[in-house]
C-alpha cells in the first residue's frame, strides 16, 4: 500500500510531500505554482520601489521600472524538497510587451546562481564552450552573423553558471534557455510570434521531450531542441528572479499579468480553448483581478489609461444584454457600476457603514423552514426557495416585490432539510434535500432511503419542473461547484436510519452524453450536515463539517483537496458537532469559520454553549489555524457579507440548552480584534442566515426550524 500523501499548500503554491522523500526528489508531482502572487502584496499600498501597477484596456498588469530584492526568492522556497528541476512542465505567461522592447534582451522571469557561485562554474564553462554549441543553433535555424552575436553574449553571462532557466524577449524572438550539461546554456528560439504589439497574450511553454509554444491557444510551434531538458538540472542554491535576471540589465520593460509554473504536465488543456484566449487564466494574482478604477490614479502606483466604454449618468439605467459592457454613475449613490449582461456590478461606491437593522417584513411560511435560498432567474427577477419541513404543504418558492417576498410556487417536498440553487451555462436547478419518504418508490425499497431532487427552471412555464431523482440518507446539505469546465454536485449524507452516522457521502458529476448527474466519488462522513466548496488561486477545496459518529459530537471535520481528478485529503480538524462551514476573504487573508453545535459523549449531558472557532490559512505553516473563538448557542449557520469597506459575520444561534428564543448575532470586522459583537437580532429557533442586496439596499433574511415564520431586516446605511 502506498505511503499517505499529505497536500500542503505554498502561498497559493500547493507541494506534496510523500514520506518517503527519495521518490519526490524531481518533484514532478507538484500542483500549478503561482509566481507572481508568490511575490506580490494584496494591498497596492505595499508595493515594494520599481514596482508598479498599470491598467490597459481595462486589464490590470504590474511593470517594473527598477530590479528590487522582494522580487527575488530562493527556489527552496516555492520547490521544497527538491534537488533538480521538474523535467516535465508548463510555464504560463500572460503579457503586454511595447514595441520599444523588440530589440532588448528581457528576461520575463529567470533561475539563477548567485553571484557567490559563479567563480566555480566560469572555469567548466569556458572549458567547455566550443563548436559543438555553433553546431546546434545551425539546427534550430540560427545561422551567420546574427548565430555569433547570440553566442557571444550568451558566453558573456549566461553560459559562464549562472543562468539555469529563464525565458526573455530578444530581437523579436521568444527565447527559453535552460543550462545543459558542462555548463552550457541551451536555447529554444521562437521566431515570429509576434508579442511586442501593444496588445495582451497568453503563452503557454511546455517541456518535454519537445518544447512546445501556443499563444492564444492557436495551433503550437514545437522545436526539437538538440540537447533533450536535463532530468538531472540542479537547483540548489538558486533563486527565482521576476521580471528580471537579478539586475539593470535584462529588466522586463511590459506588463505581466500571470506566471505560473506547472510542473509534470502540459498545461495547454486546462486553459484552451477559452473564449478570452488573449487573457486565458489559470492563476491571476488577486491584486490583477479586480476590475480597475476608470480614469484615476492614486498612490498606490495605479495609472489608468481610460476607458473605452461610454458612461452614462442618471439615478436609473436598466441592465440588458444589449447593455453588457457598458458603465452608468449614479450621482445619488456616488457610484459606478458595470452592467454584465444581467445586473449592474459594483465598480466604485461611496463607502457604506452599518447603522442598524430594522424589520422589513414577517414572513409567515406553511410550516417551520428548515433554511432558505435566495438567487436570481435572469428576466424574472431575486427568488427565494424555503425547505419547509411540513410533508402536507410542501416547499415554497417566492419571489421578490418591492414590500417583500410573496408566494410564487409551491413544490411538492418531504420533510425538506436544504435548497441549493446552481446554474450551467444559461440553465439554472435547484435542488432539495428530503429526509422523509416520497412516494418515489425507486428508493424507498430500504427504509433507510430518501429520495432527493433536482429541479430544472422552464423558461417556458416559468416554473421549476422535475428533472432528475437522487439516492440520499437524510441528506443536510447539496453543495454545487465546477471544475475545469466540470459540474458537480456534494451531498451530506447525515445517517442511515436512526443509528448509523459513519457512512459514505457522495460527489456526483454531470455527464454531458446522459445529461444526468452520476456517481463521481465516495466519501467517508460522520454525520454529515454541511458542505463547503472554495478555490484559493488555482486550487479547490472541499470541507465538511462532521456532526456525530454515532457515540459523541467530538469528531474530525475535514478539509478536502482537489488532485488529478477526485478529493484527498489536505487537513483534518476537531469540531463539536459541526453544523456549517464558511469560507471568505478579507484582502487576501483566507479564513474558514466552523458553526459547533454542542458537546456530546455517551449518555452524557449536551453542552450548547460552546465555542465555534474561525481558522486563518497560514501561509508559512500551509494549514488552517486557529484565529478566533466565539462563544455561540447551539450554533447552525453562518454567514459573511461586506457592506462597502466593512465586513460583518452573522450567527444563527438556535437553542441555549433551555429555549429556543434567543438572539442571534451579527459580528464586525475590527483588524487585529477579529470580529467584536455589534448587533442582537431575536430569532426562534434560527436555522439560516443568507444575505442578498436588491437596487442598492441590503437585506438579511433568517428562517425558522421551530416557528411558521422568517423575518427580513433591512441594513440600514450611512
Amino acid at each position: 500500500m502506498s505511503s499517505l500523501i499529505f497536500v500542503q499548500l505554498l502561498l497559493l503554491g500547493l507541494k506534496f510531500i510523500n514520506t518517503t522523500t527519495d521518490s519526490w526528489r524531481h518533484c514532478t508531482d507538484l500542483l500549478p505554482l503561482d509566481l507572481l502572487s508568490f511575490v506580490l502584496e494584496r494591498d497596492t499600498s505595499k508595493l515594494v520601489p520599481g514596482v508598479h501597477m498599470r491598467v490597459a484596456g481595462r486589464v490590470k498588469g504590474v511593470h517594473f521600472s527598477r530590479p528590487h530584492t522582494s522580487m527575488s526568492f530562493p527556489s527552496s522556497q516555492l520547490l521544497p524538497n527538491c534537488d533538480v528541476f521538474p523535467k516535465e512542465f508548463s510555464i504560463i505567461v500572460t503579457l503586454k510587451v511595447t514595441h520599444s522592447a523588440t530589440m532588448r534582451n528581457e528576461y520575463i522571469f529567470s533561475l539563477m546562481v548567485p553571484k557567490s557561485v559563479e567563480k566555480r562554474a566560469e572555469e567548466k564553462s569556458d572549458r567547455n564552450y566550443n563548436g559543438d554549441n555553433l553546431e546546434s543553433n545551425e539546427k534550430m535555424g540560427i545561422s551567420g552573423e546574427e548565430q555569433k552575436g547570440e553566442q557571444k553574449k550568451v558566453k558573456l553571462d549566461e553560459e559562464r553558471g549562472r543562468i539555469i532557466l529563464g525565458l526573455k524577449f530578444s530581437r523579436k524572438c521568444l527565447h527559453f534557455l535552460f543550462k545543459g550539461h558542462g555548463e552550457v546554456v541551451e536555447h529554444c528560439l521562437f521566431r515570429g510570434t509576434q508579442l511586442a504589439d501593444n496588445q495582451w497574450h497568453t503563452l503557454v511553454l511546455t517541456v518535454g521531450n519537445h518544447v512546445k509554444l501556443t499563444v492564444d491557444c492557436n495551433s503550437p510551434v514545437e522545436i526539437i531542441p538538440p540537447k533533450p531538458f536535463p532530468p538531472d538540472l540542479s537547483i540548489r542554491g538558486s533563486r527565482f528572479h521576476i521580471g528580471s535576471r537579478g539586475g539593470w540589465k535584462g529588466l522586463f520593460s511590459g506588463l505581466l499579468r500571470q506566471l505560473v509554473l506547472v510542473p509534470g504536465s502540459d498545461a495547454t488543456d486546462q486553459i484552451c480553448p477559452s473564449s478570452n484566449p488573449q487573457l486565458a487564466a489559470l492563476s491571476v494574482p488577486p491584486l490583477l483581478l479586480d476590475l480597475p478604477a476608470v480614469g484615476r490614479e492614486s498612490n498606490s502606483h495605479l495609472t489608468s489609461y481610460g476607458t473605452e466604454e461610454p458612461v452614462s449618468v442618471g439615478l436609473a439605467r436598466s441592465c440588458s444584454k444589449l447593455q453588457k459592457g457598458k458603465l452608468w454613475f449614479n450621482p445619488l449613490r456616488k457610484g459606478l457600476y458595470l452592467c454584465d449582461g444581467n445586473m449592474w456590478v459594483t465598480v466604485l461606491e461611496d463607502h457604506k457603514r452599518l447603522d442598524y437593522l430594522m424589520e422589513h417584513q414577517i414572513l409567515t411560511t406553511s410550516s417551520e423552514t428548515h433554511d432558505v435560498e435566495v438567487f436570481q432567474v435572469p428576466g424574472l427577477g431575486l427568488m427565494a426557495a424555503m425547505a419547509h419541513r411540513s410533508k402536507a404543504s410542501g416547499s415554497a418558492v417566492y419571489l421578490w416585490t418591492q414590500s417583500g417576498f410573496k408566494p410564487y410556487q409551491n413544490i411538492t417536498t418531504h420533510e425538506a432539510l436544504v435548497w441549493r440553487h446552481f446554474k450551467m451555462g444559461k440553465k439554472i436547478f435547484l435542488v432539495v434535500s428530503n429526509s422523509g419518504r416520497g412516494p418515489d418508490t425507486r428508493f424507498n425499497k430500504d427504509s433507510e432511503t430518501d429520495s432527493s431532487v433536482i429541479y430544472k427552471w422552464s423558461k417556458k412555464i416559468k416554473k421549476f419542473v422535475r428533472f432528475q431523482s437522487l439516492q440520499t440518507f437524510c441528506a443536510r446539505d447539496w453543495e454545487a461547484f465546477s471544475i475545469d469546465h466540470q459540474t458537480y454536485l456534494a451531498v451530506a449524507n447525515h445517517r442511515k436510519g436512526n443509528n448509523n452516522h459513519t457512512i459514505d457521502s457522495v460527489i456526483y458529476k454531470w455527464n454531458e452524453l446522459t445529461k444526468s448527474f452520476e456517481v463521481h466519488q465516495m466519501l467517508r462522513t460522520s454525520g454529515a450536515y454541511d458542505w463547503e466548496f472554495f478555490t484559493v488561486g488555482p486550487y479547490h477545496f472541499l470541507v465538511v463539517a462532521n456532526a456525530f459518529d454515532g457515540v459523541t459530537t467530538s469528531v474530525d471535520s475535514v478539509i478536502y483537496v482537489w488532485v488529478n481528478g477526485s478529493f484527498q485529503v489536505f487537513q483534518t480538524i476537531k469540531t463539536f458537532c459541526a453544523t456549517d462551514w464558511e469560507m471568505f476573504q478579507i484582502g487576501r487573508r483566507v479564513f474558514l469559520v466552523v458553526a459547533n453545535g454542542h458537546r456530546l459523549h455517551g449518555n452524557g449531558p449536551s453542552r450548547y454553549a460552546i465555542n465555534s472557532t474561525i481558522y486563518e490559512l497560514d501561509m508559512g505553516g500551509q494549514l488552517f489555524v486557529r484565529f478566533q473563538d466565539i462563544v455561540t448557542y447551539s450554533a447552525v449557520d453562518w454567514e459573511f457579507f461586506s457592506l462597502g469597506e466593512e465586513h460583518f459575520l452573522v450567527v444563527a444561534n438556535s437553542f441555549n440548552g433551555e429555549s429556543y428564543s434567543l438572539n442571534s448575532i451579527l459580528y464586525r470586522w475590527q483588524g487585529y480584534e477579529g470580529f467584536v459583537p455589534v448587533h442582537w437580532l431575536p430569532t426562534i429557533g434560527c436555522s439560516d442566515w443568507e444575505f442578498f442586496s436588491f437596487n442598492g439596499d441590503s437585506y438579511l433574511i433568517y428562517s425558522s426550524a421551530k416557528a411558521p415564520l422568517s423575518k427580513v431586516f433591512k441594513l440600514k446605511t450611512y
